[in-house]
């Protein structure tokens, strides 16, 4: 288990951490990739979200208690602040992006990708969310993917499949 906090200039600051011992994530490579997608969407640099790999049980029992949905799911976005831009001094906590590696390595065989390529989809996806972001409908969510593949593609990510 580990926790990152990675601040670069002119880069919403995203804090990482690793609090499941199932799979070996690159957490690293995780924040910065979240980092360039909110730097790409526009995101202020005073703005702050949480990157969390949880184990298995963790995300079974957020599911539950946020979507009222039974077992676990591979990623879920919980928007802080709405991101508006009018608190220039002050940091906006944009939210929180919770993944579960354990789930992701199913859907990864699933899907015919590795482990890496899944979470960064998921990655992209979370940030997309929390930037109010949806797929509940068809065209929201062909957009939503189609967001998705610009984004994996502009920073070398695989894009062999969409959400």
């Amino acid at each position: 288990m580990s926790a990152l906090t990675v601040q670069r200039p002119d880069v919403a600051e995203v804090q990482g951490s690793d609090e499941q011992d199932d799979h070996l994530v690159d957490l690293d490579g995780l924040v910065a990739l979240a980092e360039a997608v909110l730097a790409a969407e526009g995101v202020a640099d005073n703005a702050e979200v949480s990157l969390v790999m949880v184990p298995i049980e963790e995300m079974a029992a957020l599911n539950a208690e946020h979507r009222g949905k039974e077992g676990p799911t591979d990623v879920l976005s919980f928007t802080i602040d709405d991101g508006d831009e009018g608190h220039v001094d002050q940091v906006i906590l944009l939210g929180d992006i919770v993944i579960c590696p354990a789930v992701a390595a199913t859907n990864a065989i699933e899907h015919e990708v590795s482990l890496a390529a899944e979470l960064e989809l998921l990655v992209v996806h979370g940030c997309l969310h929390l930037l109010g972001w949806d797929h509940e409908v068809d065209d929201e969510a062909e957009a939503m993917e189609a967001a998705e593949a610009v984004h994996l593609s502009r920073f070398g990510r695989s894009t062999d499949r969409a959400r």
